[in-house]
């Protein structure tokens, strides 16, 4: 018979080196080596994109202030051939991330001073947008085109697939406009509009709670109705732009305008080229291209157009993607 003798000072058995201890320590070590691992990962990517950012501020903030000390083309006054400046106005009117009017503004200025530009062509393609943005960008282009008359460069406007509304608001400002025979043009018409949802909240049985100061401060909003009032202010307010509008076109292209023979000119229509020809809205067919040759007699292309610090970093594309990230960021956040 065999007695198994308990030891009262130390109820835990006696461990055995080869294998408990040696278990728990090298769990312990490879533990520690992981989270080690993990922190210098996490180091190096916190670093990598601190770097990145800090890239990027100081490539913007050397293009601002070269910029500020140049005007966009400025570095291409020392070209020794003759040429013809190309600037590109593309996109909805307003609603852009550049300043449409500074741009065309500095870009002509870099152009009429350039002594080896024989002609400019404002590259249009763009559905419209705001009727203040296109009336200012009207009114620079002509003060431009007075203010550098002594150069004799001509100023045309080339519409590309389309040039309706405010773009044909600033185009009209040209000395001349051309377009492709498919090309959209016109459009001279002003837009307003919204929804109202008054039916559906009675449907629902909701109940709108708006305070206001001012009998027409609620005026648009979609869950009010709308009174004869406000009707009528609204339809006021579209005529006013609209007069604006027709009178800028009326300045810009003068008698060539066919009103006679198309009275709808000013209906807010849109024309095809060729229509836009019959109608004095345009000048005549070309490109880019046939007009800086045919023309012109420059077929050296330029661009004279600015591109912000975003896009000179990244190219246009990838600014676009992170502007659009941002703005998507930008709205969840609000």
């Amino acid at each position: 018979m065999q007695y198994r003798i308990r030891n009262n000072n130390n109820d835990t058995p006696p461990a055995n080196p080869g294998t408990g201890e040696s278990w728990e320590r090298n769990t312990l070590r490879d533990v520690l080596l992981e989270a080690y691992k993990e922190q210098r990962r996490a180091r190096f990517w916190r670093n990598l994109w601190r770097a990145l950012w800090v890239l990027v501020f100081l490539a913007i903030a050397a293009n601002s202030c070269s910029s500020s000390q140049s005007a966009p083309g400025s570095q291409l006054v020392n070209i020794s051939e003759e040429h013809t400046a190309v600037i590109s106005l593309t996109g909805a009117i307003g609603d852009e991330y550049e300043d449409q009017t500074a741009m065309l503004r500095d870009s002509l200025e870099a152009a009429y001073k350039n002594s080896k530009v024989k002609g400019i062509i404002i590259r249009a393609n763009s559905p419209g947008g705001s009727p203040v943005v296109s009336n200012t960008a009207f009114n620079e282009i002509r003060r431009l085109k007075n203010e550098y008359k002594n150069r004799n460069i001509p100023l045309y406007v080339v519409a590309e697939d389309v040039c309706a509304s405010g773009c044909y608001y600033i185009a009209a400002a040209a000395d001349k406009i051309y377009a492709d025979p498919s090309s959209m043009v016109g459009s001279i018409g002003v837009i307003g509009g919204g929804f109202d949802l008054t039916g559906l909240m009675d449907k629902l049985g909701v109940k709108r709670r708006l305070k206001t100061a001012g009998s027409n401060k609620g005026m648009g909003d979609p869950f009010s109705p709308e009174t004869p009032e406000q009707t009528r202010i609204w339809e006021q307010m579209l005529a006013d732009i609209h007069q604006e509008f027709i009178k800028a076109v009326k300045l810009g292209r003068g008698n060539r305008l066919k009103e006679k023979e198309n009275p709808d000119i000013f209906s807010g229509r849109i024309y095809t080229g060729n229509e836009a020809k019959a109608a004095g809205l345009i000048d005549g067919y070309g490109s880019i291209y046939s007009v800086s040759r045919d023309v012109i007699k420059a077929p050296k292309l330029i661009d004279y157009t600015p591109e912000d610090s975003l896009s000179q970093l990244f190219g246009r594309h990838l600014r676009a993607g992170i502007s659009a990230g941002l703005e998507a960021a930008g709205s969840k956040i609000w």
